[in-house]
């Protein structure tokens, strides 16, 4: 997706700037992030310069399950709700994300639709990495770009496995129901 079709979409966010007047905040997030845990002020510092901020109204759906995307998002403030259209194409709350957490990664990964709604539950602030900045990071800081790489892997790695184990409990659930 063309960062214009991004911005278009992101156009019912309030923007704030560039990130780096939120690096602090964002590294007392860490602890919380699964992304993010592994980073020290001084790369969270320099990969902020490569994000932006922006500012969502309670209420306010941030990202539409389906839609294309090329960014994620760290949040920093607030709560956000996760939503999944149940196979009647009804709403399902399947998470509340507390600040540090992130949404998007896929999507920014892999280009493909996004797989949930995400809807501010309060007013939230959140910074936004795009793919097209990774990729800038990835050839200006090398070391930072790889880290970051690392980590989503890993963490994308970690969410499959629970799902994985999620599954085969249904499947087993499911077995002996039948039985």
């Amino acid at each position: 997706m063309s960062e214009a079709a991004e911005n278009t979409r992101l156009l019912h966010l309030e923007p704030l700037g560039d990130a780096t007047g939120y690096a602090s905040q964002m590294h007392t997030l860490i602890e919380r992030s699964p992304l993010f845990e592994n980073f020290n002020l001084a790369e969270i510092r320099l990969m902020s310069h490569f994000m932006q901020v922006f500012r969502a109204e309670p209420g306010i759906e941030i990202i539409r399950e389906g839609d294309a995307g090329d960014f994620m998002m760290l949040l920093i403030d607030g709560r956000i709700e996760v939503f999944k259209q149940d196979r009647w194409n009804a709403p399902r709350l399947i998470a509340m994300l507390d600040p540090g957490k992130t949404v998007g990664e896929m999507s920014m990964i892999d280009g493909g639709p996004r797989f949930a709604t995400c809807v501010a539950a309060e007013r939230a602030i959140v910074a936004v990495l795009r793919r097209e900045a990774l990729a800038r990071i990835i050839l200006e800081q090398p070391i930072l770009g790889a880290k970051i790489l690392m980590e989503l892997v890993m963490m994308l790695s970690q969410r499959l496995r629970q799902t994985s184990a999620r599954l085969v409990a249904y499947m087993d659930r499911e077995e002996e129901r039948d039985n």
